[in-house]
């Protein structure tokens, strides 16, 4: 199997994200309206708020699609036991890969409550172990959306623990659900510069 099912981190249980794992009603209630604070939470995200449990149960279905190929590898991020919120729905993160380019794409979603734990930070290194060490990538690439100082923050921090680096902004870098095109900065680590930063790997 390409990518592994559950991956364990310090605080952090990760588990694929799939129809199986997940119930979509569920999920839904997370991902729309209903989850307060939902609008701060996506605010930089390439999605908003879903409108309807089809919206939720299509993207499942999507990312199931898109784990049989190869070309995307989705956790559901619950916290450990001990910590806040232990064992509920904090969000999901993952990998984005292109495998032409040999470069993955981290990626992740948290709900409000759980915001200011560190744990994008950890679910990034379990995604850097994930890209480096199980699928041999050749980088690793972080694009934060210009404004998004909270999580430019985060991945400056990662970023240079693996010895990584930014790169600069890209102008025009792609269009948000409502149209309005943005720019993005961007984050990158080689797998080199990964290997020169962890020495026991």
């Amino acid at each position: 199997m390409l990518f592994p099912e559950e991956i364990e981190t310090e605080r952090l249980h990760l588990r694929r994200l799939c129809h199986e794992t997940v119930d979509a009603f569920e999920y839904y209630e997370l991902c729309s309206h209903h989850e307060s604070g939902i609008e701060e939470v996506t605010e930089y995200l390439p999605w908003g708020p879903h409108n309807t449990v089809k919206e939720t149960a299509d993207y499942l279905s999507e990312l199931e699609s898109k784990w049989e190929d190869g070309t995307r590898a989705e956790y559901v991020i619950q916290p450990e036991e001990g910590e806040p919120g232990a064992g509920e729905i904090a969000g999901s993160g993952g990998l984005i890969i292109d495998w032409e380019t040999r470069t993955g794409k981290p990626a992740i979603w948290l709900r409000k409550q759980f915001w200011g734990n560190g744990y994008s930070g950890e679910r990034a290194d379990a995604m850097l172990e994930l890209a480096f060490e199980r699928l041999d990538l050749d980088l690793v690439a972080v694009p934060v959306q210009d404004g998004n100082d909270r999580s430019r923050a985060a991945v400056e921090k990662y970023i240079s623990a693996h010895g990584g680096q930014y790169d600069g902004v890209i102008r025009n870098s792609t269009v948000r659900p409502d149209g309005t095109i943005i720019a993005h900065h961007r984050y990158t680590v080689t797998q080199n510069q990964y290997r020169e930063s962890t020495p026991d790997t």
